[in-house]
């Protein structure tokens, strides 16, 4: 008697190796959404659900990567990010979610260092290829 095989392996899924991110929105929409899809492709979540509370997490849980969206409550995105770079300086890539459909809004983000910016609605297939790949990338070291 054979057993049935098992099924073969989904090769177009990502591979994470556990890596945690950081997810900060104040819609809570996005923010299930945005989990189900990571939590399904492997990777640990973290939630943050303002400003704050995002700036908080990232130094208490040492995340790999943080979603990151652009106008929140009690601090902005963009404050998230210039107290992240600037006083934390914490070196972890930053994917940028937002709204707004300004070019100088992109080009401030990028300034900050960025490391992608993605307007809504967005397709999350291209959330995660960016997550992968920048997750992907080997670390500079200074």
């Amino acid at each position: 008697m054979n057993s049935p095989a098992p099924p073969p392996a989904d090769s177009s899924a990502p591979q994470a190796s556990g890596s945690k991110i950081l997810v900060v929105d104040d819609d809570p929409e996005i923010v299930e959404t945005v989990s189900y899809a990571l939590e399904s492709a492997g990777y640990q979540v973290v939630i943050a659900r303002d400003g704050n509370q995002g700036l908080a997490l990232a130094e208490q849980e040492n995340p790999q990567l943080m979603i990151l969206d652009m106008m929140m409550p009690k601090r902005s995105g963009f404050l998230v990010l210039e107290k992240l770079r600037r006083e934390i300086e914490l070196p972890i890539p930053v994917i940028m979610i937002t709204g707004n459909e300004g070019s100088r809004h992109q080009a401030y983000a990028e300034l900050l260092g960025v490391s992608e910016y993605i307007r809504k609605p967005f397709a999350m297939e291209r959330l995660l290829e960016a997550v992968e790949r920048l997750l992907a990338k080997p670390e500079e070291t200074a």
